[in-house]
This record gives C-alpha cells, structure tokens and sequence, in this order.
C-alpha cells in the first residue's frame, strides 16, 4: 500500500539579505518559501500560518521529530483577534507587552486561517507581535500570520545572528534576513489563557515578575502534560477521534474507513470513507493533511479508521507519533 517515502527539504540556495530586501522576503513566505529573520528574542524560521504545505516544509528544514504547536507572529492585537478568542486577561496582558517577547495561548476562532498543523490539531492558537523593525516590516510585507519556532537545527543552540542560522540551515531554506544580533536572546514567555486561571508555560525573554506585576496576582503553573497538552502537546489521546484508530493496516474488515498513504491498490474503493494523505508517497504532503484528514474521516461516522503503514523516517516519524496517539487506549 506504500510508495517511496519522501520529505528531505532540496537543497537550494539560501540567500543573506539585509532590510532593503524585506519586501522580497514577504514575497518569499506568501509564495511558501521558507525565511529565517530576527525578533528581540532570537531568529525565527518563517512560513505562512496558513499554508499546511509550507508549515509542513518547515518542520522539513528543520528536521524537528514531533508536530509541536508554532508560535504565529501577528503586528498587532486587532490582527490576533482574527485567529483567536482573548478573554479581558488576555487582553490586558496583550495591551501591556505587545509588541514584545510575550506569547499568548488562546482557544482559536473557528475561522482562523492558522491550519492545523501549525497548531498540531489543538484547538488553542499561541500567538505574539514582535518588536523587532525587521519582523515587523517581514509581517507587513508578507501580509498574514507567519509561524517561526527558532531557527536551527531542531536540538540545537536557538540562534541569536544570521550566521549562526546559515551554520544550522543553509541549503535549507530560502533566505535569511540579516538583521544582527538580537537583543533578548531567548524565547518568549508563553503565558496561556483558556480559562480563568492563566497558567505560565514557557519562562523566557518577559519575566514572570512583570506578568503577575500587571495581573495583580500570582501565574498558575503548567499542569502536566498529560492534563493540558498545550506547547507542545503530548497527551497521549489528545489527539483521537471519535472513530477507533488502528494502524499498519493492510486490508479492511466491513465498514471500516481508510486513511491511505501512497498507491491504494484498490483498498480504497472498499472502504466507507476514504482519504489519501499522499498517493505519491510525499512526507511533506502528508503532514500537510494529516489533521484535515482525521477530522474528514471521522466526520464520516465510520467506527474505525483504519490507517495504511507509514514509514518512520523524517516526518513520518512525527505523523506516526500523532497516529499512535490516536490510537492509544482510552479509558
């Protein structure tokens, strides 16, 4: 049922542009291209938020081996109230550090453009303004949200400089937009507001201080992973549908639906609900469709789903970990 698995970014080359060229740059991430540019925290990696494909190219370049949630960069408030629900805390906190190295989690409007991958199936968005002059200029020249986890290497060293990008990715991605050192030099603080207890998930460039200064309270700390699975997340039946997930799945009982992977050989047709993450046998492809896929499927109101091997190689090792996920026990 499978073809030839393929996900490795092309080499290609990466250009080092400077301001004059940010226009170019924000055309490079509306056509999916992928660009490396500084915020006040460290460089992040570019993509459009909206484009699964280029999301998928992301996680690609940066061999990063799990589908976390990405951070979109927005300009401004109003902006963000278009791909999220702000409660009058989140709000508050927004007006006091934005622009700045504060990331907010909040529950994602049903119309948000953010595709599910971006946001690794999960109904939160985490978003932030930056307050750098080049990111800023990049989002306006780009004209949407861009998700940028930081850009290196995944496990390596966050990088602060264009050059400590190109030793991580050149060859990888499009371009970098060169923009010296950055001030902060470490992630932002990640705040989440799904409730009414806004809990710190991230410590980073915005001190806790600060934060619980302008509450007028203490932060909540993380509950565990397995309670809220927010950035990244790792509940292990988040990510289930309704319908039972078995996977590895070379033939079909009755009444069973089919997530394929790769030529179907007639499996397909006989299934009660049908959708193919790549017949080409593309990683990047089925990344890209994953969610999408799942929810489709389960929307069919087949009880079981049954999913076509998938290599566990590169991408494939992360979408197998979401399926496995699907696939746990529940109790």
């Amino acid at each position: 049922m499978t073809a030839p698995a393929a996900d490795h970014p092309a080499s290609r080359a990466t250009r080092r542009l400077t301001a004059a060229d940010v226009a170019a740059a924000g055309r490079l991430i509306a056509k999916g291209g992928l660009v490396a540019f500084p915020t006040e925290t460290v460089y992040g990696l570019g993509a459009d938020a909206t484009d699964p494909m280029a999301v998928a190219s992301l996680y690609a370049a940066k061999g990063r081996p799990s589908f976390n949630p990405l951070i979109a960069h927005v300009l401004s408030l109003e902006a963000a109230l278009a791909l999220g629900r702000f409660d009058a805390t989140a709000r508050m906190l927004a007006a006091a550090f934005w622009p700045g190295p504060l990331t907010l989690v909040v529950p994602c409007e049903e119309t948000s453009p953010v595709c599910d991958l971006a946001r690794a199936g999960l109904p939160s968005v985490a978003l932030r303004a930056p307050d750098h002059p080049l990111a800023r200029a990049l989002l306006e020249a780009a004209g949407r949200p861009v998700v940028a986890p930081s850009a290196n290497r995944s496990g390596r060293v966050s990088p602060t400089t264009a050059d400590h990008v190109l030793a991580d990715l050149d060859g990888r991605i499009d371009a970098v937009l060169d923009g010296g050192e950055t001030a902060v030099g470490v992630e932002s603080t990640i705040v989440a507001c799904l409730d009414a207890e806004p809990r710190l998930l991230r410590p980073g460039g915005l001190p806790r201080e600060a934060i619980e200064a302008v509450l007028g309270r203490s932060l909540a700390e993380a509950v565990s992973d397995e309670a809220a699975p927010l950035a990244p997340g790792r509940l292990t039946s988040h990510y289930a549908p309704n319908a039972a997930v078995r996977l590895d799945a070379t033939e079909l009982s009755a009444g069973e639906a089919l997530l394929g992977f790769g030529p179907d050989h007639g499996l397909g047709a006989q299934a009660a609900a049908y959708e193919n993450l790549s017949p080409s046998g593309d990683l990047r492809e089925a990344a890209a469709r994953l969610f999408a896929a799942l929810r489709r499927l389960d929307a069919s109101g087949a009880a079981r789903i049954a999913v076509a091997p998938i290599p566990a190689t590169g991408l494939g090792e992360a979408i197998r970990d979401r399926l496995e996920r699907a696939a746990a026990p529940r109790g």
